[in-house]
């Protein structure tokens, strides 16, 4: 018997195929040459020799596809999950995007003043900006908020005892602890309280002289009801005072401007937060400020100097790209109407469900007009990110008919992804983090993929 696998045509014969010298002609030899293999190899695996030139061809350019394809690439969040960790977070505005643009285009002064024409720091970046809006004394600006807390304790209280309740010992995302990142600082954690109570003297009583600093968290992705206390940042600084310690305020979603107007409840302000007696107030750039990630250190001029001079702050610091999408971001703060219309997180979370439902509409019709068949229902979204975690947001998605399964896997590999949810045996494309400006690539995605 003879084995089908010789007949597949050589490397070389596929090369001289016009349909392989068009692919050549846009991208690296190299590139080309390995899809070929690939192809091959793939139809030598699965014993498929039997092919016409057109679907070798077919079979490497989608190889071809895939290996220039990007690996971070822009998808479309229908999940109905506003700040999705998953999906990247806070969307930049466009003046964010911009100015992202203009510093990464050429040279910039991330460390040199312009005024003395002497070296600069990149420390005095968004330092203005921040004081102004939130009524903190000096600012920082690290990567992450995470960072932020190990600066923070490596720099005040290294190899010193930090007091935290126990109910405020929270996982965040991708399975990271609050007290294994604490102690990546080189402080020693010490429980306070209890999982569901903890009282001012709890912490009176655990304060001695090896004490270096009192953290509080903000218990922002998840709520504890029933019997519970805990203790205000105003009492937390009234305790340290008498003791001269310093009290850090991990807030965590940034939050700038109030939402209470919209539904959104129970998460402070970073200016609450400052004004509350906070040493440092700790906090994210790509959650609900809705700008580039990074973590943001408030506090007492001669406590955040103490910071700067950390080696640490070295290690965490941000890059001109970071510092000018985050400048631009607060700058639209100064105007808290245009930082509500301008900001995407911010526009996702306070339009209204009749509005959602109305573009959802408008999206149904264009779908259907192109064989697709869909309906409109109302839903119910989140903010995600680890903030409002009680919160379900009235809004509408577009309800596909078909097999959920499949309708799914076809949508999260068009051309960009598509990103729903199924519920109810049914897939959901939830548009409350839709943006306006991504309806046409939403139609043109979903048709492509489905028809």
């Amino acid at each position: 018997m003879s084995d089908a696998r010789r007949e597949l045509p050589s490397v070389n014969a596929l090369l001289e195929t016009s349909g392989v010298r068009s692919l050549l002609a846009h991208h690296p030899r190299r590139v080309v040459l390995d899809a070929v293999r690939s192809a091959v190899d793939a139809a030598r695996s699965s014993g498929d020799p039997h092919r016409t030139e057109e679907q070798w061809i077919d079979s490497i350019t989608s190889v071809v596809r895939r290996s220039t394809q990007s690996s971070l690439r822009r998808v479309i969040n229908a999940t109905g999950v506003v700040l999705h960790t998953n999906l990247g977070r806070a969307p930049l505005a466009e003046v964010a995007i911009r100015a992202i643009e203009e510093a990464a285009g050429g040279f910039s002064n991330l460390e040199y003043d312009i005024e003395t024409g002497q070296r600069g720091s990149r420390y005095s970046h968004c330092v203005g900006l921040l004081r102004q809006l939130t009524g903190a004394e000096d600012a920082l600006v690290v990567n992450n908020c995470a960072a932020a807390i190990v600066l923070s304790l490596n720099a005040l209280a290294q190899k010193k005892e930090v007091l935290v309740s126990r109910g405020e010992l929270v996982e965040i995302g991708g399975s990271f602890r609050i007290p294994e990142i604490m102690a990546r600082s080189g402080a020693k954690l010490v429980e306070v309280g209890t999982t569901n109570r903890t009282h001012d003297d709890d912490y009176r009583r655990a304060i001695t002289p090896k004490t270096g600093a009192i953290v509080k968290v903000h218990r922002s992705n998840f709520t504890i009801e029933g019997f519970t206390s805990d203790v205000s940042v105003e009492s937390l600084a009234f305790i340290a005072a008498e003791h001269g310690l310093p009290v850090i305020h991990d807030l965590g979603s940034g939050l700038m401007i109030p939402l209470e107007a919209y539904g959104l409840t129970g998460e402070p302000t970073a200016s609450t937060a400052i004004a509350s007696g906070a040493t440092l107030v700790l906090m994210s750039g790509d959650k609900l400020l809705g700008g580039p990630q990074a973590g943001i250190i408030l506090g007492a001029s001669n406590v955040v100097a103490k910071l700067r001079k950390n080696p640490f702050a070295r290690a965490m610091r941000v890059d001109k790209l970071t510092l000018s999408a985050l400048e631009a971001t607060l700058r639209l703060y100064l105007d808290p109407e245009r930082a509500l219309r301008e900001i995407p997180v911010l526009s996702m979370l306070t339009e209204s469900a009749e509005e959602i439902e109305s573009r959802a509409r408008v999206l149904a019709r264009t779908l259907r007009d192109g064989g697709v068949g869909v309906e409109v229902a109302a839903t119910k979204a989140s903010v995600g990110g680890g903030a409002f975690p009680t919160a379900a947001i009235p809004s509408a998605a577009l309800v596909l008919e078909g097999n959920a399964t499949e309708l799914e896997e076809k949508l999260r590999n068009a051309d960009p992804p598509v990103i729903g949810r199924i519920a109810n045996g049914k897939l959901l494309l939830d548009l409350r983090a839709v943006l306006a400006r991504e309806h046409a690539i939403l139609c043109r995605a979903v048709l492509q993929a489905l028809s």
